[in-house]
């Protein structure tokens, strides 16, 4: 039973992982550091917002799952 968790557990991980990379956009080095102040308060619309929303999903799963994995192997 466990298996079948740990193989849905690598896929929410490429997954998250590959969404995660298809959000940056323009995060240079000056807007890690307050550089572009103007694009961190710009409203998120169309493939952004889904991507984004997507991404609070699978990282909720992915924390369901990793609970369920933690106690279907505690015993």
């Amino acid at each position: 039973m466990a298996t079948i968790f740990y193989i849905v557990q690598i896929v929410l991980s490429m997954t998250l992982i590959g969404v995660i990379l298809l959000q940056v956009k323009s995060a240079s080095l000056g807007g890690a550091f307050g550089g572009n102040d103007a694009s961190i308060y710009t409203t998120r619309r169309g493939l952004d917002k889904v991507l984004f929303q997507f991404t609070i999903i699978l990282g909720a799963v992915f924390l369901v799952t990793s609970l369920i994995i933690l106690l279907l192997t505690r015993s």
